[in-house]
């Protein structure tokens, strides 16, 4: 058995939709495919290229369309984000598969600093295997790190001092008090300090996405983080499919939402592209979604729930991450197979330019919806329903 797994497969599954798009479509058609799918045509960044030796895909955009205001200068950020596989087998001693990742993800945070990038956020789980599928307790829990002081902390602070960034940093968090462990991204300013942490709101129990077997439902609301770089918040993973944890950052002044997952190509391709760039519309920010990637293979087979023989993977993660703008506007999605740095430039002012034209925020009827939710939650509401 192949146990560290291989993160090329045959046929398609290494396209992404734009490679089928441009093998396939005239230029016209092509342009105007595009347009209808995407929105706006974003321009490609000129950006110093990786290493030779570094096998990671690299692509950048300047995302425009905020128009330029006479009383506001233009507020221009750029946003990184990183899709990665795992480097070492699952049965290798644990430092050794963390620090094999470690090692791998400081080249990446440094060319995205080499390129000016302001914030960086990681994909869910990022220094391990997502092993949660397993529902095994060891040695999976010995990731498990203080939000505070852990090796992956300490780490990404020492980068965010060195380069002036925002880095987003998500783990499994164990709690110094009672040794809980929670699903948490961890935000860290650009002094080399965690400015604050968000934990993972909504707990999948679908088949595979037990989670609930190792972690509980985040206990710390909707924070959004006010940095040199704007407004951030975290949205994790299964939370996009929960449109009100999408308004609620939006509702505490979010303008940028990272939303960092681990989800599977035969679980949620589909909406993938979707559900990420239609919070940015409905809640006038830019989301940024990215994927973990790659097949990873676990020592002891496990059974999903759905009548299937036991595995020992989880499926193939897809990565396909990109950037979404408020006005829909989308960047190409990074690849399905491999790693990846996607950096977009972005103007924040488009943010409120957005609530001015589309008037969404004005037009909610908040106080309607916040009394009708308290009305829902009783265990005596009867729905509005009319019958003939």
């Amino acid at each position: 058995m192949d146990i560290f797994g291989d993160s090329k497969t045959t046929g398609l599954e290494h396209l992404t939709l734009e490679q089928m798009l441009e093998d396939n479509l005239p230029e016209p058609v092509l342009k105007e495919v595009k347009r209808i799918l995407y929105g706006r045509e974003v321009e490609p960044l000129d950006l110093p290229k990786f290493d030779k030796g570094v096998n990671c895909e690299f692509k950048g955009y300047r995302m425009g369309g905020a128009i330029v205001e006479q009383l506001r200068p233009p507020r221009i950020v750029r946003v990184a984000i990183v899709q990665n596989t795992i480097v070492l087998p699952t049965t290798d001693p644990i430092r050794e598969q963390r620090d094999a990742i470690h090692k791998k993800i400081i080249k990446y945070v440094e060319h995205a600093a080499a390129c000016g990038a302001n914030i960086v956020c990681l994909q869910e789980g990022w220094p391990m295997p997502f092993a949660f599928c397993t529902r095994e307790k060891y040695p999976w829990c010995e990731f498990a790190e203080d939000a505070l002081t852990g090796p992956t902390t300490e780490l990404m602070c020492g980068m965010a001092r060195k380069h002036n960034m925002v880095i987003v940093s998500p783990i499994l968090e164990r709690d110094r008090n009672g040794d809980i462990l929670w699903n948490t991204a961890v935000v860290i300013g650009t002094d080399g300090r965690v400015l604050g942490k968000h934990r993972k709101n909504h707990i999948p129990r679908k088949n595979d996405f037990n989670e609930s077997t190792y972690y509980m439902e985040g206990n710390l609301g909707h924070p959004v983080f006010d940095t040199p770089y704007g407004k951030i918040a975290i949205n994790t993973c299964y939370g996009r499919h929960h449109p009100l944890n999408w308004l609620m950052l939006a509702i505490n002044g979010a303008e940028i939402v990272f939303n960092p997952s681990a989800t599977t190509k035969t679980l949620s391709e589909p909406m993938w592209g979707i559900e990420a760039r239609n919070a940015a519309i409905a809640n006038s920010y830019y989301t940024c979604a990215i994927n973990r990637v790659g097949t990873e293979i676990f020592p002891d087979a496990f059974t999903s729930g759905d009548h299937k023989p036991a595995h020992h993977d989880f499926g193939h993660f897809y990565g396909s991450s990109y950037i979404a703008a408020p006005d829909g506007t989308r960047t190409p999605g990074l690849n399905r197979q491999d790693d990846g740095v996607l950096i977009a430039e972005i103007d924040l002012n488009l943010c409120r330019q957005i609530k001015d034209f589309w008037g969404f925020r004005m037009t909610a009827r908040l106080d309607m919806y916040a009394k009708k939710l308290a009305d829902a939650v009783q265990p005596d509401y009867q729905p509005q329903v009319i019958k003939q």
